[in-house]
């Protein structure tokens, strides 16, 4: 090649005709020296003719590299007439040829297409140019500068290659072992050998050239800014970094940029205040810069996700029709109407004055009253979200306040876990049993609590995880505790204390009527033509079944008498059972709890007193007796100290008061007295039996029975005033049940009776007393009847 000059082109004698060989994914171009792997049938017996007549071929390229058997319109018309050099057979069957291109030419058409394809062809000369232009000149001059160009910065061209390129002077021969040595694509190469032009095919020539130039640039620049990262050690991340600068120039994103970009959009959409945006988009920066794999990365997504999905500025809009939230309220809960008096009202100034702060309820009762399924009806009243998060037995500050990010597995504590779980920022959220927290080592949770339950503080609630304020204001807290004294003073000054009292058996059968015996009725597949309870059957089930306060052992019982019938119509004994005092022993066995017995007739030092547990009032009798002895005083019944005292107190009283009962001072120093109040198994205390044990002592000691149908309570003072006592409506009820029509009560008690219902009170007579003297007057039988019994 290196003696060939400019007339040799124009000397070639081409034939007219020629065999064809099609060839996959080249462009072979006159000058051009290449070896070609030869394997289909028409190709060999092509070479085999050509080998035979004048070793010249007619080489042209496939417009589809993937047919293997090229029709007539696969074929481009332009390509290079060649002679085959060398020939070598491999055991295969395929033939290795060496060709080297002479000159282009074009298929008129094909002459004969079986066993190979033979074309009628025509040889195509550039335009000549009469003399080199100073553009011409320019432009070869350009392009043997982009060749050097290419060269330094790491092209790979052959030695003689590059002294051909220097020395020769014709554009279009330039152009063509330039366009030969640059590993275009099949396609733009055959634009290039089909253009007659010189000039033209140079200026392409130099436009690819240009191009790759600035893709080596781009490249080497790639390179440089990787390697100042490169280490033995991190083979792995130098690639990473290559391809992410390799993503970068072609402005494409990759994975990490297209996350970064997504928590920016949820950012601006979550409608956080200022400061906390500014946090997140601060903290979105800095995982930009981290490596994705890295430890710290994971924590710092793991934050910003929580400060996305937390409700900043979605609330719920409160259902202000207060007629269906009375509504609601009734249909879930039985009588509690302090209770609901209380949300109405809450509801009534919410519809008046749109921003307010909720506020913190605190229900104290006993349990299975319904505390907690009172704040699920208060939600639905509201049309609120509603979450409960249980304190029993919590120890640990960071449960309220969450873990610092510092720590491994950090989250933030369980206030801010229910307002995401809740998905609203002002749901019902209640705490359950608050005076069951426990504290230890670890910090006080209800001291944690102070500032979620102040709605001074809370309106900027800082968890020690998120770092930046919540404004927990519009949550409506509503805490429930069994007894009121174990919880901390500071917490309980912030809640509003609303106290649920055991329900009366009244109450209980209306409880068990609309909602117990419904529900157990659907949960046991069976319905109120299968079983009726009688009223009487289930007043005999509250005080013969159960001694609770609430309603879970009635609703355990109604289960209990709904599993039988269903097993008897399993059985095919289908009929309607009627469940009544005579039969319910067969259903649920012998009673379980007896009431006291009424007493038969006036007796001297028997007092009937009046009680409240936890499971509702009661009444207890309490006697006295006196023997010969010394004047001692023994108490029995297992007595609290309270109690206990109240009993020295009323024996002072009376006492001091021996005169005036006619009682000689001898009496009280020859005999001992010995009180006893029943039940002895059960604790008993407090001071509101002060009141019936002067009154049984007083009896005792003047021989004057007391009045069988009068019920009495209060707390007794050593000046004989009778102080105010608690769970008036339920000593009421108990004395009711017992068929006592008369109870004695203290004067400052009298405010109480507006809460007694109705019903309670209706052929009742309560006689408010303010002195013990006033007490025994109505409860002692007269000394006319004293002195005829003795």
């Amino acid at each position: 090649m290196t003696d060939m000059d400019s007339s040799e082109e124009h000397d070639v004698d081409i034939p007219s005709s020629l065999p064809i060989l099609p060839v996959r994914d080249v462009v072979i171009f006159p000058y051009m020296i290449l070896p070609l792997f030869v394997g289909r049938d028409i190709s060999i017996k092509a070479i085999e003719r050509s080998i035979g007549e004048n070793k010249l071929i007619m080489l042209v390229s496939q417009k589809d590299v993937n047919v293997e058997s090229p029709s007539i319109k696969d074929l481009y018309r332009v390509g290079t007439v060649g002679t085959i050099l060398r020939m070598l057979k491999l055991p295969d069957g395929r033939l290795k040829i060496l060709v080297q291109g002479l000159a282009k030419a074009r298929i008129i058409d094909f002459a004969q297409t079986e066993p190979y394809y033979v074309g009628k062809i025509e040889k195509i000369v550039d335009q000549q140019q009469s003399e080199l232009t100073l553009e011409v000149e320019a432009l070869m001059r350009n392009v043997k500068e982009l060749v050097d160009k290419s060269l330094a910065l790491g092209k790979s061209f052959l030695p003689d290659i590059i002294v051909l390129i220097e020395n020769i002077e014709e554009p279009g021969r330039l152009a063509d072992l330039v366009a030969s040595n640059l590993g275009l694509k099949a396609e733009q190469a055959q634009e290039l050998l089909e253009l007659t032009d010189p000039v033209l095919r140079l200026k392409k020539i130099s436009e690819i050239l240009s191009r790759e130039v600035e893709l080596l640039l781009v490249q080497q620049k790639i390179q440089s800014d990787v390697k100042g990262e490169i280490d033995k050690t991190q083979r792995e991340y130098f690639l990473r970094e290559q391809l992410k600068a390799i993503q970068k120039e072609l402005g494409e994103i990759d994975e990490k940029t297209e996350e970064i970009l997504e928590l920016r959009k949820k950012v601006k959409d979550a409608g956080m205040p200022e400061k906390v945006e500014k946090e997140a988009i601060k903290q979105i920066n800095r995982l930009e810069k981290m490596h994705p794999d890295s430890a710290e990365a994971g924590t710092i997504r793991t934050y910003i996700d929580w400060l996305v999905e937390l409700p900043w500025s979605e609330s719920t809009k409160d259902n202000l029709d207060l007629k269906k939230a009375k509504q609601v309220l009734d249909e879930d809960h039985y009588d509690l109407e302090q209770i609901k008096e209380r949300i109405l009202e809450y509801l009534g100034v919410r519809k008046l004055k749109e921003k307010m702060k909720g506020p913190i309820l605190c229900f104290v009762g006993p349990p299975g009253v319904g505390k907690t399924s009172l704040g699920k009806s208060i939600a639905r009243a509201l049309g609120r979200e509603f979450y409960r998060m249980s304190l029993g037995g919590m120890r640990d500050e960071a449960e309220i306040r969450g873990h610092r990010r510092t720590y491994v597995g950090a989250m933030p504590g369980r206030i801010i876990q229910g307002i995401k779980t809740a998905g609203k920022n002002n749901p019902v959220f209640m705490l359950d049993e608050v005076d069951k927290i426990g504290m230890d080592f670890r910090g006080d949770p209800a001291s944690a609590l102070l500032e979620v339950l102040d709605p001074e503080q809370n309106f900027a609630f800082a968890d020690h995880y998120l770092g930046v304020p919540f404004d927990l204001s519009n949550v409506m807290f509503i805490t429930t505790a069994n007894l009121i004294d174990p919880i901390p003073s500071p917490l309980r000054d912030r809640m509003e204390i609303l106290s649920l009292t055991g329900y009366t058996a009244e109450e209980k059968i209306g409880i068990a009527k609309n909602y117990l015996i419904p529900k157990q009725l659907k949960e046991h597949g069976i319905t109120d033509k299968n079983i009726k309870i009688n009223d009487s059957a289930l007043m005999q089930v509250i005080t013969h079944y159960t001694r609770e306060a609430g309603v879970r052992n009635l609703e355990r019982q109604i289960a209990n008498l709904c599993r039988k019938v269903a097993r008897k119509i399993a059985e095919g004994k289908i009929r309607k059972y009627v469940i009544s005092p005579k039969n319910l022993s067969k259903y649920l066995g012998v009673p379980k709890f007896l009431p006291e017995e009424e007493i038969k007739k006036d007796e001297v030092g028997v007092a009937t007193g009046l009680a409240w547990t936890e499971t509702g009032g009661d009444i207890i009798y309490i006697e006295a007796t006196i023997m010969k002895g010394k004047g001692t005083l023994t108490l029995t019944g297992q007595l609290g100290d309270v109690m206990k005292e109240s009993a020295h107190a009323a024996l002072s009283y009376i006492r001091s008061k021996a005169r005036s009962l006619g009682i000689s001072n001898s009496m009280f120093s020859n005999n001992d007295i010995h009180i006893h109040v029943p039940a002895g198994a059960i604790p008993k205390d407090g001071p509101s039996a002060g009141i019936t044990m002067a009154t049984a002592i007083a009896s005792v000691f003047t021989g004057r029975a007391v009045h069988k149908s009068i019920a009495m309570t209060g707390e007794v003072t050593l000046r004989g005033s009778v102080l105010p006592i608690g769970g008036l409506k339920e000593k009421a009820l108990a004395a009711k049940r017992m068929g006592i029509h008369k109870v004695i009560i203290p004067k400052r008690n009298e405010k109480d009776l507006e809460e007694i219902p109705k019903y309670i009170k209706k052929d009742m007579t309560f006689i408010p007393v303010e002195t013990m003297d006033e007490v025994l007057k109505h409860a002692l039988k007269n000394a006319a009847k004293r002195r005829k019994r003795r």
